[in-house]
């Protein structure tokens, strides 16, 4: 499989997303680790903060990709239906399967986590490819707004059941309340989860921002004008959320209005930028690091958090590696944090091997 170059761009730019998400997930220590690889602790944005987001509007994007062509060759939306619902269950499963091995050593109902960043990935990339389907872009806008805003007024509005006002605190917010209602199992934060129920919804927003930036891309525009619009869409949209922030402030864990307009701004931005620097000037070079890992992304997404069992969860003597590795350069006083960083970009290198692997051997795992 040749990488199409009008793709080259979306593909560095998932690519580096998802090294980035093995990057923040794998510090060598938790505890010592540079303040923007860590997510907020609740109002604000930070680094790590824009990783989801932006994956999932590349979801949204590889959804216009995906099926624009087949639509418009007049295939019946049915006939897509099969391949839709078993990709988004096997990220799902895979999600799931994921956090039971993470609870091996205390397997409980109560202990299990349903929710999680692949869960995610899985439900907004089915909802979008259905709305995908049977919508034009105009209905698709309607949509996106129609559920930001109404999220909005439910978070903001509706009085938190409990309290005497509306509260948009932690575990204190309608989100929490219907995640504890109704949400199996264990919640990531005790009372309240980043991936739950209601917080689903604007998450499905951000899949329908990349979906309106998908039909930019397959339109007949030349690339220079395709990338002006992206660049000055996204530039519209990033601005419209810092003023929604002023009301309904920017926050992933909620994943408030304002953050999805914010967030998918940024990401237009960017992509906007890796066009112009990759497809337009040429310069290639820089980008095969993030191709490499953006043509099998989940699947690399995957394999860290296999791999991960070995580098930071099996003790060698008396620590794990990750820790053997922490205490050796920090006695030798190197920097705590440094030291993490360190071992986390190692990571990644190490995931970018099987990476590297199918890439050469032109395996692309649709997952």
């Amino acid at each position: 499989m040749m990488i199409n170059n009008r793709l080259a761009a979306l593909d560095a730019l998932r690519g580096f997303v998802i090294a980035a998400m093995i990057l923040v997930n794998f510090p060598g220590n938790g505890d010592y680790v540079f303040e923007p690889l860590n997510h907020t602790t609740w109002w604000g944005i930070s680094f790590t903060d824009l990783i989801a987001p932006f994956f999932l509007f590349i979801v949204g994007i590889s959804i216009t990709l995906a099926y624009h062509k087949r639509i418009q060759a007049g295939e019946k939306p049915y006939t897509m239906y099969s391949k839709l619902i078993i990709r988004s269950l096997k990220i799902l499963v895979i999600g799931i399967l994921l956090n039971f091995i993470g609870i091996l050593d205390n397997i409980s109902w109560a202990n299990m986590r349903w929710t999680g960043t692949l869960p995610r990935i899985a439900i907004v990339f089915w909802v979008c490819g259905v709305i995908f389907l049977h919508t034009n872009w105009k209905q698709q806008a309607f949509l996106g707004c129609f559920i930001l805003i109404g999220y909005w007024l439910a978070m903001t509005k509706i009085i938190t059941p409990g309290y005497t006002e509306t509260m948009l605190e932690p575990g204190k917010n309608l989100a929490a309340w219907i995640d504890q209602l109704y949400l199996p199992g264990k919640m990531w934060q005790g009372t309240w989860d980043p991936e739950g129920i209601l917080s689903t919804f604007p998450a499905i927003a951000t899949g329908i921002m990349g979906m309106l930036i998908g039909n930019i891309l397959v339109s007949s525009l030349t690339l220079e004008r395709k990338t002006i619009i992206l660049f000055f869409t996204g530039f519209l949209a990033f601005a419209l959320g810092i003023v929604w922030n002023w009301d309904f402030p920017l926050n992933e864990n909620i994943w408030s209005s304002s953050f999805v307009f914010v967030t998918s701004g940024m990401a237009c931005m960017t992509l906007a930028s890796c066009m112009f620097l990759i497809d337009i000037l040429g310069y290639q070079k820089w980008s095969q690091f993030g191709i490499i890992y953006g043509t099998n992304a989940i699947t690399v997404y995957v394999l860290g958090d296999l791999l991960a069992i070995v580098f930071y969860g099996i003790s060698f003597g008396s620590a794990t590696l990750n820790i053997h590795f922490f205490n050796g350069l920090t006695d030798c006083g190197v920097a705590p944090k440094i030291v993490s960083m360190v071992y986390a970009l190692m990571y990644v290198g190490i995931n970018f091997i099987p990476a590297w692997f199918l890439y050469r051997k032109k395996i692309f795992i649709k997952l």
